[in-house]
């Protein structure tokens, strides 16, 4: 099962600051990735990848990319891991899913 690249999505309060900060330790915004005025940052420092959103999600939550979610969705659901978000699998094209470990921490599968 492919799971593509992966980062961690933070919830932050104030973009701006959390940028900021970020910036102060390398990391570098990627281009097309959203702004510091959409309130959604993708930032990159070498090979390591961080999500900033204000005001998007209540926790932070680990997100991968994958080249399929639909094929990965329906693997994960006959292996009996229960999805809290499902994708349509008639569709195509961008979609993702959603479910926790059993910690409880929140994965976003979101294949753009």
């Amino acid at each position: 099962m492919n799971l593509g690249r992966n980062y961690l999505a933070l919830a932050v309060k104030d973009i701006a600051v959390s940028y900021a900060f970020y910036q102060q330790m390398g990391f570098e915004a990627v281009p097309d990735c959203g702004s510091v005025e959409e309130k959604w940052l993708i930032i990159r420092n070498g090979d390591i990848q961080l999500g900033l959103y204000q005001d998007m999600f209540p926790t932070n939550i680990i997100t991968f990319n994958p080249p399929d979610v639909r094929y990965i969705q329906k693997s994960l659901k006959a292996s009996g891991i229960q999805l809290d978000q499902e994708c349509d699998e008639s569709t195509n094209g961008p979609a993702y899913i959603m479910l926790k470990d059993p910690d409880g921490n929140s994965i976003l599968i979101d294949q753009h």
